[in-house]
């Protein structure tokens, strides 16, 4: 098994390491650079045709590709301690908040690094009013999620992949531009709670 990755801030990437910090798993890995467009190359598109990382190739070659499925099969592999539920209803809610938190946040966030970023004009043909659109439904996001998380937690019963897929959705946000306001305290108590709760001493961040 190994898992070819990217370093941070590539947020899919990080959020396979911080669920293997979570579960206490190891797995070999290649890291590509993004920058140097490596995994855009051939032998990468041989094994993953969407040219993204991350994927992981098992033993005899199957490629599984898209963070959550690999998460998810590895969380059947070793499923102590759950981070997609334990019982019907809380896999659905694991689910339902990744859905929301990819939706919602993860999407505009993504368009104003597309958009807005000078990072990316050398890759993309910008439209900088894409980009200053979505900064607006990245804050509406941020406010949708702050109301509720007021009075709990976690998104679901107990810390788990959803609240990874938040946690790194929100430090990309912050290193592309998009901090969450100082007034949205449920959301900035979240993100403490959730850095300390997922992030091991001393592992690189994005801020």
């Amino acid at each position: 098994m190994l898992l070819y990755t990217a370093d941070d801030p590539a947020p899919n990437p990080r959020r396979v390491h911080l669920f293997l910090d979570a579960k206490g798993l190891e797995v070999p890995r290649v890291t590509l650079s993004l920058f140097a467009r490596e995994h855009k190359a051939p032998e990468m598109l041989a094994r993953n045709p969407r040219g993204q990382v991350p994927f992981l190739e098992l033993d005899d070659g199957t490629v599984i590709a898209e963070t959550i499925s690999i998460c998810r099969y590895l969380d059947e592999l070793h499923p102590a301690p759950p981070m997609f539920g334990d019982s019907p209803l809380g896999r659905a809610q694991v689910d339902m908040w990744i859905r929301r938190v990819e939706t919602a946040l993860g999407q505009p966030v993504g368009l104003v690094w597309q958009h807005g970023h000078p990072m990316t004009a050398k890759l993309v043909a910008q439209i900088p009013a894409m980009a200053e659109a979505s900064r607006v439904r990245a804050l509406e996001a941020m406010i949708w999620f702050d109301t509720q998380l007021q009075g709990r937690d976690w998104l679901t019963d107990a810390p788990g992949m959803a609240d990874i897929v938040l946690l790194t959705s929100l430090e990309f946000a912050e290193w592309i531009g998009l901090p969450v306001p100082e007034d949205m305290t449920a959301l900035r108590a979240y993100l403490a709670r959730a850095t300390a709760r997922f992030v091991r001493a001393g592992a690189a961040g994005v801020g």
